[in-house]
């Protein structure tokens, strides 16, 4: 559907749509805004539209799950069958949004008076006073942080509790399904639920199903490294092998928020940009300044086993902080300090298993102070992984599939002078951002980066930055 028939599209949607479908349907695509309308809906495609996340099969999916099944029909041009044929190769909206929105079209007025009864002492008292509906109850709960994807043992309790234990099996069984647990289950429950993983690991390309490959379709692309201007190293896979791929695969990137950025100023320049920077692209930012070696890695280890992840779509790391030629000395200026490859393996599959899969995004801000070129690194037993920590050097850091390594190495005199900014911190942050806005691939926002880091280079021989990409990226990934 190209750009203006699908903008003539969300146009009729939304004067099909009464409040009430306005309300959910802007909750099932992640505005927790308490007010509702028409416009709202205009507005927030226009966004999407504008992030390059709305295609024909997103709407064909919101409503199905509205069951407007005439705008399928009238606007659409498909109908419910062929629609959840489509649907059944993988979706798009989050299950969660889908289950509160489905609870609360069951859940008729006195049911919901006796949630809202029963929530009375964890809620501030008159912020559930016009809930009309459990939606309303569902995005106050959100905003106080007591409800989310990975968190609904409080739905659950609440539902048992009013004897609405359909409802609440529905809560249960949802648990179930995103923990990985089915105890005492039957078999066939158990096959469903597996069924039902199994989708949710489908990627949102798979809304589109490529035709079968032939000789002549399919498409081969190698991937050589490419020669970059001066001392800039040019991504390219770690693999170097030759790969088929279909060209719309993508990672998904649509969970509100996309995930946890871990921020780490050790410098105290730009930390606060770099928060900035990734809040407007929907991560939650946490952000640590002034840290030790051991400090950092405390705070690393406490990111990587935190249960966020479980709902994310990716992780970022950004660490500023003077280093040796192989690890991070945080506040320090001397020791071996934390080795590069000791930072990611805190955040691999087996260290992390709620990140397999998904893209985990390193940038690091490293500025040089002489130390040995060997690589330095902590203990096993400091690290607590299930393999040992090998000795990489930081230019052969990233070792499992789906993490980009952006390294840039500076002189740590450059942070003598009180108004030092980074040059690399802020193109990248300037090209995240436009990037975001133009739906560009990570890789590209990287050589506009690179670009930037070159004229400044040819203009501040003294002042030069020295950068690495390196990734084990298997999909297409837009921020």
């Amino acid at each position: 559907m190209a750009a203006g028939q699908l903008s003539q599209a969300i146009n009729q949607i939304s004067e099909e749509l009464s409040l009430d479908e306005c309300r959910r349907l802007l909750y099932l695509c992640g505005d927790l805004h308490p007010h509702w309308s028409v416009e709202d809906v205009r507005g927030m495609f226009r966004l999407k539209m504008n992030c390059q996340e709305v295609d024909q099969m997103f709407l064909l999916e919101l409503m199905l799950r509205l069951r407007r099944f005439d705008i399928l029909r009238k606007v659409l041009r498909t109908n419910r069958q062929e629609a959840e044929a489509m649907l059944g190769r993988g979706h798009v909206v989050s299950e969660y949004r889908v289950l509160m929105s489905d609870i609360s079209q069951n859940m008729g007025k006195k049911d919901l008076s006796s949630v809202i009864f029963l929530l009375s002492g964890k809620v501030p008292r008159g912020q559930l006073e016009k809930a009309t509906s459990f939606l309303d109850v569902v995005v106050e709960l959100e905003m106080l942080d007591k409800v989310s994807s990975d968190k609904v043992d409080l739905i659950y309790e609440c539902l048992r509790t009013v004897r609405r234990l359909d409802l609440a099996k529905k809560v249960q069984l949802y648990q179930m399904r995103d923990g990985g647990e089915m105890p005492q289950l039957s078999y066939t429950v158990k096959r469903s639920v597996e069924k039902q993983q199994c989708l949710r690991k489908i990627p949102c390309y798979a809304l589109f199903p490529p035709q079968p490959p032939t000789s002549s379709s399919a498409t081969c692309h190698w991937s050589p490294k490419p020669q970059a201007p001066g001392n800039i190293t040019f991504a390219v896979p770690e693999t170097g092998r030759q790969f088929c791929q279909a060209p719309v695969e993508a990672y998904r990137m649509r969970a509100e928020p996309r995930g946890v950025c871990l921020i780490i100023d050790c410098v105290g320049s730009d930390g606060d940009m770099l928060e900035q920077t990734f809040r407007q692209l929907h991560f939650r930012v946490i952000l640590h300044k002034w840290l030790s070696v051991g400090e950092t890695l405390s705070v690393l280890r406490e990111v990587s086993r935190s249960g966020e992840h479980r709902g994310a779509d990716a992780f970022v790391c950004c660490v500023l902080s003077r280093a040796t030629p192989t690890g991070l000395l945080a506040t320090g200026c001397q020791g071996p300090g934390l080795s590069f490859d000791a930072v990611r393996q805190l955040f691999t599959t087996e260290a992390c298993p709620w990140l397999a899969g998904k893209p985990k995004l390193f940038f690091i801000q490293s500025y040089g102070l002489p130390g040995p070129h060997g690589c330095s690194r902590f203990s096993d037993e400091d690290l607590e992984t299930d393999q040992p920590a090998e000795a990489l050097c930081a230019e052969t850091v990233p070792e499992d599939a789906d993490v980009v390594w952006s390294l840039c190495r500076t002189d740590a005199q450059q942070l003598e002078n009180s108004t030092h900014r980074s040059v690399y911190v802020q193109s990248l942050s300037s090209a995240l951002l436009k990037g975001q806005s133009r739906g560009m691939h990570l890789v590209d926002i990287h050589t506009e980066v690179n670009r930037v880091m070159y004229d400044h280079n040819q203009k501040h021989q003294r002042e030069t930055y020295h950068i690495s990409l390196r990734h084990t990226l298997r999909k297409n990934l837009f921020i």
